[in-house]
């Protein structure tokens, strides 16, 4: 199982913020509690220990068995649920919405990195418990973004009328979404396995939270995840205080605002991905999930005839605050409330928003959590590698983009030189000397001579390029072998984990995927993992 690493940066593909976290910038410091090094969760432990009612583990702990109540339910995990009423036991936490059948093979790798780290840390700290969680997005409401994933090229659709929390959406429509994922299959243990799977998740669960939660601990369970769905009236009591907060002082609106701006002032190439508003939660109840404004001196539902006296609204909160959804500001907050969390694992796009949120937890006075970008992994086959080699493609050339990677491979195999720097040189230096000439003899002069020299260096670069397409051509075989190999590794021009589901994979590979993936992903290395099996 050879493994070879990259760094994010080299990859090209991961942003400038984040590949400025992972280099430690100073500039970024202000806007994260702890660098995920193994030595900087003793402190996050202790700041956490301080920091959470222990009052919410009896609560967090009722909650999760009986949502596990109807599930087979692995030693490893019944053990981890009953840890949280200890205070010795934190969690490890990544999120994810409710993608069909998981959606991108980054899902894996997600949960993944967080069970491998309580691993971890459960070395480094014998005397602490460390429980891995998979939060359910349940409560969002863009149904477009999940109801597909990718299977050998095409989409497999779910084609269905929704509105409201993605959770509670009925499974209906899913077995014709079976059958033709079936189809497409084919035969063999492992595409059996795979169909039994889709079947027991989807067909034997009435809402897509539960057939979601089925499909994560039929694959994780074993290791001792820790589902949970946060859209629950008990847990939402947990977080009243906060919910208040939100509605009457629009603390994350001010807060959110103003370390966006300070953000974007540390560099100009940083995207702000959230924009809060005045009030960041939904109201939830069936079929829908709208946003709760202030207007008129009332509180109200958009698209609803709901509305709310202030005084009224209280009562309700205090009566039903299940049916007040947190959005992308407020969620990561819930989350910490909730959990005795030190870590939250997710992509660059997650990170991103994180680092917007820390004046809002320290505006609640609840402690921010470490972040840590999750692993990163391009899987090859044995028989991919071997190709590879025979066309002297290393793994830093196939994360160059296509035209730039037909072009080294090109220059490199062509049996001419086709590479005009030195000519260019050469060129310059004559120059130099007419430069010279130029200010001794008459100095207006010296922009002719520029003109001139520009036009002869763009006149070696356009032969340049004219003779690299000729050899393109020529050795069209060779590059459409290469680019073929290239786009196998990176479908659609893109990482494979954004575009794979891990249905692929498993065909492959079945049972031993996962186990493959526990053994070889180490959540701190900090680099872009590349891995053989």
């Amino acid at each position: 199982m050879p493994t070879d690493c990259i760094s994010f940066k080299d990859t090209g593909y991961f942003s400038q913020l984040i590949c400025d976290y992972l280099a430690e910038a100073e500039s970024l410091k202000p806007f994260y509690n702890r660098f995920p090094n193994i030595e900087n969760f003793e402190t996050q432990i202790k700041e956490k220990q301080q920091n959470f009612n222990h009052n919410n583990r009896g609560v967090l702990v009722k909650v999760l068995q009986n949502q596990y109540h109807n599930l087979d339910t692995s030693e490893a995990t019944a053990a981890n649920i009953k840890l949280l009423a200890d205070g010795k036991t934190f969690t490890i936490t990544t999120g994810h919405q409710l993608n069909l059948f998981t959606g991108p093979l980054y899902f894996l790798y997600k949960i993944v990195s967080t069970i491998n780290l309580t691993k971890q840390l459960k070395v480094e700290y014998p005397k602490y418990n460390f429980v891995p969680i998979y939060w359910m997005a349940s409560e969002d409401h863009d149904f477009e973004e999940i109801n597909y994933f990718n299977f050998k090229g095409k989409k497999i659709r779910w084609n269905k009328q929704a509105s409201g929390a993605v959770g509670d959406l009925d499974t209906d429509g899913l077995q014709e979404v079976l059958d033709l994922f079936t189809k497409e299959l084919g035969i063999g243990t492992n595409a059996k396995r795979l169909k039994t799977l889709f079947k027991n998740a989807y067909l034997e669960h009435d809402n897509l939270a539960k057939a979601t939660h089925y499909l994560a601990n039929a694959l994780f369970g074993a290791h001792g995840l820790v589902v949970i769905d946060a859209n629950n009236k008990d847990l939402k009591q947990l977080f009243i205080p906060q919910i208040k907060t939100e509605l009457f002082n629009n603390t994350s609106f001010k807060t959110v605002t103003e370390s966006s701006g300070q953000l974007s002032k540390v560099s100009d190439k940083y995207s702000i991905q959230v924009n809060p508003r005045e009030i960041n939660l939904f109201y939830i109840s069936k079929n829908i999930r709208e946003r709760i404004v202030f207007k008129d001196n009332k509180y109200s539902v958009l698209n609803t005839s709901i509305t709310w006296s202030k005084s009224d609204l209280l009562k309700h909160i205090q009566d039903a605050p299940e049916c007040f959804s947190p959005n992308v500001i407020m969620r990561p907050l819930y989350q910490e409330v909730i959990l005795p969390n030190l870590c939250y694992i997710g992509g660059g796009g997650e990170l991103a928003y994180w680092f917007q949120l820390k004046a809002n937890f320290e505006a609640n006075n609840i402690a921010f959590p470490i972040l840590l970008l999750r692993n990163s992994v391009m899987i090859k086959t044995k028989q991919q590698t071997e190709k590879l080699n025979k066309l002297n493609i290393s793994n830093t050339d196939l994360f160059l983009k296509r035209d730039s990677f037909i072009n080294k491979k090109v220059r490199e195999i062509s049996n001419i030189d086709i590479d005009f720097s030195e000519q260019i040189q050469h060129l310059q230096s004559q120059f130099k000397a007419l430069y010279t000439l130029a200010k001794k003899t008459d100095t207006s002069f010296v922009g002719a001579v520029a003109a001139q020299e520009q036009k002869q260096i763009k006149g070696l670069q356009h032969l340049e390029k004219r003779l690299l397409t000729a050899q393109k051509r020529k050795l069209k075989d060779q590059v459409a072998r290469m680019t073929d190999l290239q786009y196998q590794l990176f479908p659609n021009y893109s990482l494979q984990e954004r575009n794979l589901n891990f249905s692929e994979l498993y065909l492959e590979y079945g049972t031993d995927l996962i186990p493959h993936l526990i053994k070889n992903l180490k959540p701190l290395q900090g680099e872009f993992l590349i891995l053989e099996i």
